[in-house]
């Protein structure tokens, strides 16, 4: 009887082992950080935080709107460089952000920020280099889109 019990003990084992197995080798999908929706979010450019940063350009790419969140979770002032553009040919913007606040660019509240003299045809992407503070910033690639889905169609230049 004992084999039996032994042989027992040891398929529930390798079925436990079987099934579970994979989550110690595999990493978990929801801890793969990725924006959500049209924009990409910038957390390393220094005390202040981008969130869906994206581009409404019109049909010939000859201007766009940058939208973007700003987050100032601090108790100072920051301001925001925003450098959109491949390098040697880039439009730079700075924006205020003030302590504690919420800045949304593109909203009811506040203008998008009008971007002209680089190209940014819809569908593609451009680069963003944003820094604040003492940061070092962040390079990424900013999406351009274009105003055909209806909620975008307002942010068109």
């Amino acid at each position: 009887m004992k084999p039996r019990l032994i042989a027992s003990i040891v398929v529930g084992v390798a079925v436990l082992l079987g099934t579970s197995g994979c989550t110690f080798m595999t990493p978990q999908s929801t801890e793969i950080q990725y924006s959500a929706a049209e924009g990409v979010n910038v957390y390393k450019s220094g005390p202040l935080q981008v969130r869906n940063a994206f581009i409404v350009a019109n049909e010939d790419g000859t201007e766009g709107n940058f939208i973007a969140a700003i987050v100032n979770d601090t108790d100072d002032r920051h301001t925001l460089t925003v450098e959109i553009g491949p390098e040697g040919d880039t439009i730079r913007k700075t924006i205020r952000v003030p302590a504690n606040s919420v800045l949304s660019l593109g909203s009811d509240e506040t203008e998008p920020i009008l971007i002209e003299g680089v190209e940014m045809l819809p569908g593609a992407d451009i680069p963003g280099f944003f820094t604040s503070g003492d940061g070092e910033g962040a390079l990424v690639s900013l999406p351009i889109l274009d105003g055909k889905l209806e909620y975008l169609a307002d942010l068109v230049p």
